[in-house]
């Protein structure tokens, strides 16, 4: 199964504040055409990389009327960024120096910032810590509450034991796991979701991520309270506020996501339907959200 993703974007490395190689898709259109339009940064989930955000980062980039820099990330241990021997930096407050770190090396002073799941997670920690990068922010089906089910069943099927022999197996794998949820997806859908995923190696799809970072989710007690981030979210009052929310989503309930429109009562809030966690934002009608949103932004 080739990639299908070559083209439209530079690949860009940078290093961490300790000294990590990390790595960086950007979307540049033409200069002119981008003057008074801010960038959109894009932040992927707990084991997911830039791949996630490539349809939409041409979308976003190659716009007729208002076309815009995209930057995706890949998080230290994902994608082509460098595996972190300390597997202890792992965590949301690491990876949120690995943003600020992203925004220095590459001339960004202010963007609008789309967080995906764990991305999502970053940019609260962003809001309350260096909230001037910050104009406006999209989080794809995530909150201050995670859902322990949800979150039970990411660490379930990222340290299963079957690992796919072949891309056509990886593909199935995907259905047999997210199948019941994401019932809005099409057989090329399920196929670039895989190329997102897996890493060729040798023509045999590998997970692309650490495992180490699978691996910490063992050990999580779910018998107390998770933590919460309500404190952060309170940052991002002041900014505007898009949430996509899965309508199948294990994540977020609807009860979070209702008080988050309650505390931020200029919440734009779009459901994904047929998705489960986390949306795919070129699906469907989200594209066309994710543009009128923008475009209110500048």
């Amino acid at each position: 199964m080739p990639d299908t993703d070559a083209g439209g974007f530079q690949e860009r490395f940078f290093t961490s504040s300790d000294g990590l190689r990390l790595y960086a898709r950007d979307y540049p259109p033409d200069q002119a055409a981008t003057a008074g339009w801010l960038p959109v940064i894009c932040l992927p989930g707990l084991t997911r990389n830039t791949r996630d955000f490539h349809p939409l980062a041409l979308l976003l980039s190659r716009d007729m009327t208002a076309p815009r820099r995209v930057i995706a990330l890949d998080s230290r241990g994902r994608g082509n960024s460098a595996w972190d021997d300390n597997k202890a930096n792992y965590n949301l407050a690491v990876e949120a120096g690995d943003v600020i770190a992203a925004c220095a090396a590459l001339g960004i002073e202010r963007a609008i910032f789309i967080g995906t799941s764990r991305g999502g997670l970053i940019l609260h920690l962003i809001a309350a810590t260096r909230p001037d990068l910050l104009e406006a922010v999209i989080l794809n089906d995530i909150g201050p509450v995670l859902e322990a089910e949800g979150l039970a069943q990411i660490r379930d099927y990222l340290n299963s034991v079957r690992k796919p022999a072949d891309w056509n197996e990886a593909v199935d794998l995907l259905k047999e796991n997210h199948g019941a949820s994401f019932t809005a997806l099409a057989e090329e859908d399920w196929r670039e979701m895989a190329l997102a995923l897996y890493r060729d190696i040798s023509g045999r799809p590998i997970a692309d991520f650490d495992p180490a970072i699978a691996e910490a989710l063992k050990s999580i007690d779910f018998s107390q309270p998770l933590p919460d981030l309500w404190g952060q979210f309170e940052s991002l009052s002041r900014l505007p506020l898009m949430l996509i929310r899965g309508e199948n989503t294990s994540l977020l309930s609807q009860e979070s996501a209702g008080e988050m429109a309650r505390r931020h009562s200029g919440m734009t809030l779009h459901a994904a339907g047929g998705q489960g966690h986390a949306p795919l934002l070129h699906l469907c009608n989200i594209p066309a959200a994710i543009r009128a949103f923008l475009n209110s932004c500048r």
